[in-house]
């Protein structure tokens, strides 16, 4: 019997990949829209600069640099202001970034824990592990 159902079955697929004679005219999705012509407008108006004259731009590049990453001096939010003046923004010194870059600057060591954080693989938690480390005598 299960032969039968079987060759039944293999009748019926063998049959989907036959011609039924059937010749279905089918639109041709790559010619139902024409690509338009490239155009150059008429009426550019962009030309070089002459040879030997000064830049038009007469800003600082490290400047808009400084105000791309810093925000320059546009008003800050009164979220932002509390945020700074809670981290204590306006007592920090000016050359900070050069004072933690010394080697005589005292720093914490905290062998590779906030490596091994950052370093976690993302998801809920269901295969994280913890060890307490054992004291040193």
């Amino acid at each position: 019997m299960a032969s039968i159902a079987t060759g039944l079955g293999l009748v019926g697929m063998l049959a989907g990949c036959g011609s039924t004679g059937i010749n279905r005219a089918r639109p041709d999705e790559f010619a139902v829209a024409r690509q338009a012509p490239l155009v150059i407008p008429p009426d550019f108006s962009l030309v070089p600069p002459a040879p030997g004259t000064a830049p038009t731009s007469t800003a600082n590049p490290n400047a808009q640099a400084l105000d791309a990453l810093f925000g320059g001096s546009a008003a800050r939010s009164a979220s932002e202001t509390a945020t700074l003046d809670a981290a204590g923004g306006d007592s920090s010194a000016a050359g900070i970034r050069s004072d933690v870059g010394d080697p005589g600057t005292a720093v914490v060591d905290k062998a590779g824990t906030t490596r091994d954080i950052v370093a976690a693989p993302e998801g809920d938690g269901q295969d994280a592990r913890a060890t307490t480390p054992t004291p040193k005598p």
